[in-house]
């Protein structure tokens, strides 16, 4: 243990809390990446599982946004950008009366949270 005086006290501590921010913001920067990939995959299988064509399931992506303080992720179509609203919450037909939503993405997105929650709450 490195001896330190009431004069640098304060720079220690500054040093200290600064590697520890680095390593948090590197676990959930890893968090962050595996848990959006997860989910990508989770809902290509349930698109695929649920609804006809290729071209819905083959267009989940995920939009990865690091900056310096936080890391944001976006699970999102991006072949068919409207439609994943429309198949969820359902939507008014042409000639009148309406199609029921099928919910295929709010049950991955609750998985998703609760296993990013947990795998935070270890890491740190």
């Amino acid at each position: 243990m490195a001896k330190t005086t009431l004069d640098t006290l304060a720079d220690d501590i500054g040093k200290i809390l600064e590697e520890y921010q680095d390593d948090v913001k590197q676990n959930l920067d890893q968090i962050t990446k595996q848990i959006a990939q997860k989910g990508q995959q989770a809902l290509k299988n349930e698109s695929k599982s649920k609804f006809k064509g290729d071209r819905y399931w083959k267009g989940w992506k995920v939009d990865l946004q690091v900056g310096r303080l936080d890391t944001k992720a976006t699970i999102y179509n991006a072949s068919l950008p409207g439609l994943p609203h429309l198949l969820e919450k359902g939507h008014a037909k042409r000639n009148g009366g309406r199609v029921e939503g099928t919910v295929h993405i709010a049950p991955i997105e609750e998985k998703l949270v609760a296993e990013f929650e947990k795998q935070v709450r270890s890491k740190l």
